[in-house]
């Protein structure tokens, strides 16, 4: 089990060289990046570009886990849907060129006109064409837990069985609505088989962090936790090492 970050709101504002040089400091060995964030690392990129983002994560020793894209496939309107397909397989590409491994896309809620069975389906349908896509390009889908009624797990597990190609993954997304129904080892078991990253919020929230990496650790997890913070502080790189002492604990198993 390795950590990293997510360039949610801490990271958002660094831009690469700075990005590079936090995560050295404070122990985080990957990074996912966000779109449209300061570090500037989009599908935009030209090739001379892209193989320049390449060397400095080489440089830096650390490792490009992947983009976090704002893609979806909930759209009932198929042209929304089939562009966002399209940018998928873009950022595809350009994880390929720059050296990372996945691309994060989200289901963003169920549309009320039309049958929830018919939209899950929709995105597991999506999910798999991106993953049969990035393929050739060694590159994973990572299906954020997200979004209204999306964020609930049998949801998930429904879309992810849809989906049913080795490069299509859940992003376990700790979220409150993983304790519902049954509870977090039922619905932890539901997709423990297909989770490729997981990200973590608030280590010291209410949210069952002890017993979340327990179920990791059985599960043989040796993949990334990436840290999404929104809460505000002044000094980003401060609170990151106490984290990382909080993580170092909680994975202590891994």
């Amino acid at each position: 089990m390795q950590l990293g970050l997510v360039t949610y709101m801490w990271g958002a504002e660094w831009d690469l060289p700075t990005l590079l040089k936090n995560l050295k400091e404070t122990g985080f060995a990957g990074v996912e990046l966000r779109t449209q964030h300061k570090h500037g690392v989009e599908i935009s990129l030209n090739d001379q570009q892209r193989k320049d983002v390449a060397r400095r994560f080489d440089d830096a020793g650390i490792e490009l886990v992947g983009y976090g894209s704002t893609c979806a496939y909930h759209s009932p309107d198929p042209a929304v849907l089939q562009t966002n397909i399209d940018e998928t397989k873009a950022w595809i590409k350009l994880a390929h060129d720059t050296g990372a491994t996945g691309v994060k896309v989200r289901p963003n809620g169920l549309p009320k006109e039309v049958p929830v069975e018919k939209t899950l389906a929709q995105i597991g349908k999506a999910m798999k064409e991106c993953a049969q896509f990035g393929t050739d390009y060694g590159i994973d889908i990572r299906l954020e837990v997200h979004g209204a009624g999306t964020s609930l797990l049998p949801n998930i597990k429904t879309i992810m069985d849809v989906a049913d190609h080795p490069g299509a993954k859940v992003c376990w997304n700790c979220n409150a609505e993983d304790l519902q129904g049954a509870g977090l080892e039922h619905n932890f078991k539901l997709v423990q088989d297909r989770i490729g990253t997981v990200h973590i919020h608030e280590l010291i929230s209410d949210y069952p962090w002890k017993q979340l990496f327990e179920l990791l650790n059985a599960a043989r997890f040796d993949r990334w936790t990436l840290l999404e913070e929104s809460g505000t502080t002044s000094d980003p790189v401060r609170v990151m090492k106490y984290y990382r002492l909080v993580w170092e604990t909680l994975a202590g198993g891994s």
